[in-house]
């Protein structure tokens, strides 16, 4: 699947044995999104040709020269992965710090809010981030460029099936109210 971090657009995937790997968004031979591509077995494969990268970002397999062992030149980059709590971190460069804990919540699901952080935190102010029962949502909020911020919604783990629903709903209730506080200059 497609996502972002600060160094760039990247294709998070999942290999056959259940790793978690990111890769630059970028196949280096035509220039397609390994987003749109396919996992096999333990390899990203681009949709276009078919080239194969492995979790480390070399080269495994070019199809239209099955006997031909890739150079190790041709590579894409990589970012390292780490899994905690149902939640998928990857670091940029060398991680300073292991990801924080999240015991006791599971991610719900992720949107974007096309508004600045500041404006997502001022429309929080101004919602009651309860569910319908007392249960919370919590967010975690990662800034992307031109004013958009990625809202990851998490829900307690024990969160009934309305209360998770009720939650979803809450959180595109604070994408709209932090997208109208943005257009109107208020946040």
């Amino acid at each position: 699947m497609p996502a972002r971090t600060p160094a760039g657009p990247i294709a998070l995937w999942r290999s056959q044995s259940g790793r978690a790997a990111a890769s630059a968004d970028r196949c280096p031979h035509r220039g397609m999104r390994l987003s749109h591509g396919f996992v096999r077995g333990e390899a990203l494969s681009c949709i276009y040709h078919g080239w194969s990268y492995a979790r480390t970002g070399n080269c495994l397999r070019i199809p239209a020269h099955p006997g031909l062992t890739p150079p190790e030149t041709i590579r894409v980059a990589t970012q390292q992965v780490k899994e905690s709590d149902g939640v998928i971190w990857v670091a940029v460069g060398e991680p300073a710090v292991e990801p924080p804990r999240l015991e006791g919540v599971v991610p719900l699901r992720s949107l974007t809010a096309h508004a600045s952080v500041a404006a997502v935190e001022a429309a929080t102010d101004a919602l009651v981030w309860q569910a319908q029962t007392s249960r919370k949502i919590r967010l975690l909020l990662v800034p992307q460029e031109d004013d958009q911020t990625l809202i990851h919604v998490l829900v307690d783990d024990n969160s009934s099936p309305s209360e998770r629903i009720a939650a979803s709903r809450a959180a595109e209730t604070l994408r709209r109210l932090a997208e109208d506080l943005q257009t109107k200059g208020i946040a």
